[in-house]
């Protein structure tokens, strides 16, 4: 079946035609790890794996590269003030290294939890500092760069392509907060490649380079690390649509300079993830991650299933209600398919109509009505019903292989609390039987109280 793909670069739904037949190349903007990822990073993670998912049901053997930035990412997005790991670094009384190395793995451990696929290489800025530098060489020998005090910049006045990607002219791109302000630039979107390190001040992370001792910039490790990966062009960039008017912009600058050719032939885009209707921030008190999830006994795979209910191009509005009742269908799937008998044929009529809907551009909306209509179907044998479902569920990643078939598995020590629980619970104990229950959550169970007694459930 043939796939379609929205590409940010064209504006177009254009239908995907890998550079290799049969393998396609997909790089994805990972973190800055400077501190724990939030639930809007996990939901442009979340696509980025759907697309990788989609483009293996349709026999795509996938290289994917997810990123790790543990230098010259700053505060601003632009080319001033601190870097973002050495800014947490010094707040928090460690090195860089041992941030960077903190938060790393608490990426690694939070894609696992909303069962993303393990990336085929996870590369870090650090690892290659050398390949960076000889970017910027081959930019600074086509004439595309120039030093000034703080550090090596990219001329963006001497690219006519510069701003295809958002459709912005060099003269469209005011100084603000996304492109800070540098009075020895000589244009505002101007973007450094190489920065000094402060005289007098030794930095966390420095290298010596034919510019002097500094950093990169944050863009040039995307550029070197996917061509490394990849080649150039490659096929898929992903992202959210934050990166749309710098980051991405300065990435396919940078490789367009280089190498002649586009970074990627395919750009696509997740919309932002607002939370009560507004922006995600510290300042509100509403900057969440996986471990705020877990601490109001919502699972982590409930929320992929909350963000696979709208499409990656539209904004998605987070509530503590509307996670709650994702948590409640995806409750409400599992119940049922525990029940069916072990899996037969796929129903590959069924399935077609699946693979359209999520070839449309990813529409998971669709996917999980025809998902749905299906569980629904009193007609179809439930064995057939759990072959397609587990089909499915190649693309969506919901984990359903755990359960399909498969009752509820009570241990002993998870029957001797919940029995205690009832016994807290005739007694009116309510602060026991919350304790309880507690205790059964960190075993693996949630327990649900019903007119007819308790219910429990395996924690997803």
């Amino acid at each position: 079946m043939k796939v379609f793909l929205y590409n940010t670069l064209t504006r177009s739904t254009d239908e995907f035609k890998s550079i290799t037949p049969g393998k396609a190349g997909l790089y994805v903007c990972g973190p800055t790890v400077y501190g724990r990822a939030h639930i809007g990073n996990l939901r442009s993670w979340i696509f980025a794996d759907t697309l990788r998912r989609v483009l293996q049901a349709n026999n795509f053997v996938v290289t994917e590269v997810i990123n790790i930035t543990d230098v010259g990412h700053l505060v601003g997005d632009g080319d001033e003030g601190e870097d973002k790991l050495q800014k947490a670094a010094d707040k928090e009384s460690k090195t860089a290294w041992d941030i960077a190395a903190e938060y790393t793995k608490l990426f690694v451990e939070d894609i696992k939890k909303v069962n993303i696929e393990t990336p085929s290489v996870m590369p870090k800025a650090t690892d290659h500092i050398a390949e960076q530098i000889e970017l910027v060489k081959a930019m600074e020998e086509k004439g595309f760069t120039y030093t000034i005090t703080d550090g090596v910049y990219f001329d963006t006045a001497k690219m006519p392509e510069y701003g295809q990607l958002s459709r912005q002219r060099i003269d469209e791109k005011e100084e603000g907060t996304r492109i800070e302000v540098n009075a020895e630039k000589r244009n505002p979107s101007d973007f450094a490649l190489w920065k000094f390190s402060p005289a007098g001040e030794q930095r966390h992370m420095e290298w010596e380079s034919p510019w002097g001792k500094g950093f990169p910039g944050w863009h040039l490790e995307c550029s070197a690390m996917s061509e490394k990966y990849l080649g150039v062009p490659f096929d898929l960039h992903t992202g959210g649509v934050d990166h749309i008017a710098v980051h991405h912009e300065n990435e396919i600058a940078q490789t367009l300079a280089a190498r002649g050719v586009m970074e990627a032939n395919y750009w696509l885009h997740n919309e932002f993830l607002q939370v009560d209707g507004g922006k995600m921030s510290k300042s509100l008190g509403n900057f969440y991650s996986i471990d705020d999830l877990l601490a109001k006994e919502i699972s982590p795979l409930a929320f992929r299933y909350f963000v696979l209910g709208a499409h990656y191009r539209t904004q998605l509005n987070f509530t503590w209600e509307a996670v709650q009742a994702a948590q409640n269908a995806l409750g409400n799937i599992i119940d049922v398919v525990r029940t069916w008998s072990k899996p037969g044929e796929v129903d590959e009529g069924v399935m077609k109509r699946f693979m359209t809907a999520v070839n449309n551009d990813l529409d998971t909306p669709a996917g999980l009505a025809i998902m749905w209509s299906l569980i629904n179907d009193d007609i179809v044998e439930s064995s057939t019903k759990a072959a397609t479902l587990l089909a499915m569920d190649e693309v969506l990643g919901l984990a359903l292989e755990d359960v399909v078939a498969r009752p509820v598995r009570v241990t002993d020590e998870a029957q001797k609390l919940l029995e205690q629980r009832e016994v807290a619970r005739l007694a009116k104990d309510w602060e026991r039987s919350d304790l309880l229950r507690d205790e059964l959550f960190g075993l693996g169970y949630v327990v649900e109280d019903k007119p007819d007694g308790q219910h429990l459930k395996e924690r997803r």
